[in-house]
């Protein structure tokens, strides 16, 4: 990953306190990018990477909360709009669960992406990438808010993308597929594991550090003529009808 160059560029992660959000910011601080990363809790509080980072606590639900973190960023290059949350055990039916989950998942994104515009405008090579989900592209039975918010992220990425190509923003989406974190532990064993890896070519879970590399090429120079696309990362698993 280190043959992109970030130096002097300005990375802005959400979500970075783990997961793919956290292999997503290491990505770019070690190819040399000034990396701001959010959290929903004190930076204290996590043990994964962030050294060398600028943390912001904040909660992409929160208008109060984007605007504070809008407001602390000088400039900015690039927007990786990487937080989000799932609710199990069929909470999400439910329409105050339902609606936290859209206000995380997809009014934050679009709320944050408006109040950077400017900045990422002014960088002259502005790129924002969106995470979404290969749930985005077939049914989730246990998860209406999560699969609606995802499959809007694609949507929203084309428009955004058409929109704001004006001010030189590129805007793309990644969707992973069944990527090891703490948010699919539930997943990760059992019945469901066996179904997954069965349905896999590649035959393995994802790892955090599999997005990462598509992240740093959708935000380069090298994809500056790639926009309002979503690339699909997950070993096959959607290909596999």
């Amino acid at each position: 990953m280190v043959r992109f160059d970030y130096t002097g560029k300005t990375v802005l992660v959400t979500g970075a306190s783990a997961g793919i959000g956290n292999a997503m910011a290491c990505a770019f601080r070690d190819a040399g990018a000034v990396v701001h990363a959010t959290g929903t809790r004190p930076q204290s509080s996590y043990g994964t990477d962030l050294q060398g980072m600028v943390f912001h606590r904040c909660d992409v639900g929160s208008e109060s909360d984007l605007q504070s973190l809008a407001d602390a960023i000088p400039a900015l290059d690039v927007l990786v709009n990487n937080a989000g949350m799932v609710l199990y055990k069929r909470q999400e039916f439910e329409r105050p669960s339902f609606q936290r989950v859209l206000d995380v998942n997809l009014t934050g994104m679009m709320t944050l992406s408006g109040l950077l515009r400017p900045k990422l405008a002014a960088s002259g090579q502005g790129s924002i990438v969106n995470l979404t989900s290969v749930t985005a592209f077939f049914g989730s039975r246990g998860n209406p808010a999560y699969g609606a918010s995802k499959a809007a992220i694609v949507q929203l990425t084309k428009t955004l993308a058409v929109a704001w190509a004006r001010d030189g923003i590129r805007v793309n989406a990644i969707a992973p597929g069944f990527v090891a974190t703490e948010m699919t532990k539930v997943s990760q064993s059992g019945a469901i594991n066996e179904g997954i890896l069965q349905r896999t070519p590649l035959g393995r879970w994802g790892q955090p550090e599999d997005i990462a590399g598509a992240a740093l090429f959708l935000a380069s120079s090298q994809a500056s003529f790639i926009t309002g696309e979503t690339i699909t990362i997950d070993g096959g698993f959607a290909s596999n009808i």
